[in-house]
């Protein structure tokens, strides 16, 4: 940890929009590198190719953004866009990326929804609260989630592919602190957020079969 990222009572930096914003460009730069071919390979552990596990990324981060627009946002539910499945086993999603537009389209799509949630989580007071499946949450524990699901997901991609994928250890800290206030300590705080999301083991404690956040705003 270094000492850029201390600040609140657990000893982390709050998760914020520009948290959002790089995770998302860091994203960017990396599955800029995908081969054109290889969008359809399976990504890492995951059932779903490489193209829709960021198609899943992308609709993910839109709709963390379109909890938090609504003048007095939802507590009992999602904001209701149609979500579909293509395939039988493929995510459900209110956000596709046109095909025609190729890679490039697809990541600017990525690069669009993470602007919705930068721009949301900045602008909305930080006493707001809004529906999530888990729990309700304030901007920050959104900014959080799309960060996580940003990370993850990108590292779904990377393992499938055998890219380079090391997310900042601060960016990992804070967001461990504020959605997995359970993870042991680890020295790295990347592997510990794989083996949260149960992405990998972590020495002494064996590869979760299933996991969650917790969203709840801070005390």
């Amino acid at each position: 940890m270094t000492p850029g990222d201390r600040g609140t009572s657990d000893g982390l930096l709050p998760v914020t929009a520009d948290d959002v914003g790089q995770a998302v460009q860091l994203a960017v730069s990396t599955l800029r590198e995908v081969p054109p071919a290889a969008w359809d390979g399976r990504a890492g552990s995951l059932e779903w190719d490489c193209w829709e596990t960021i198609e899943h990324l992308c609709d993910a981060v839109f709709s963390y953004a379109v909890q938090l627009a609504p003048p007095t946002p939802p507590l009992d539910g999602d904001v209701p866009f149609l979500c579909e499945s293509r395939r039988p086993g493929g995510p459900d999603n209110a956000i596709y990326a046109d095909r025609a537009a190729g890679p490039a389209g697809l990541l600017q799509v990525l690069e669009a929804s993470g602007g919705l949630l930068t721009a949301m989580v900045r602008t909305t007071p930080p006493q707001v609260r809004a529906y999530h499946s888990y729990v309700a949450s304030d901007p920050e524990g959104f900014a959080a989630m799309g960060v996580v699901e940003t990370l993850v997901h990108t590292h779904d991609v990377a393992a499938g592919l055998g890219l380079a994928w090391t997310p900042p250890a601060g960016l990992c800290a804070r967001v461990l602190a504020r959605l997995f206030p359970d993870a042991p300590a680890a020295p790295d705080p990347w592997p510990a957020l794989l083996w949260a999301t149960g992405r990998a083991e972590l020495a002494g404690h064996p590869r979760l079969t299933s996991w969650r956040w917790y969203g709840k705003p801070r005390s």
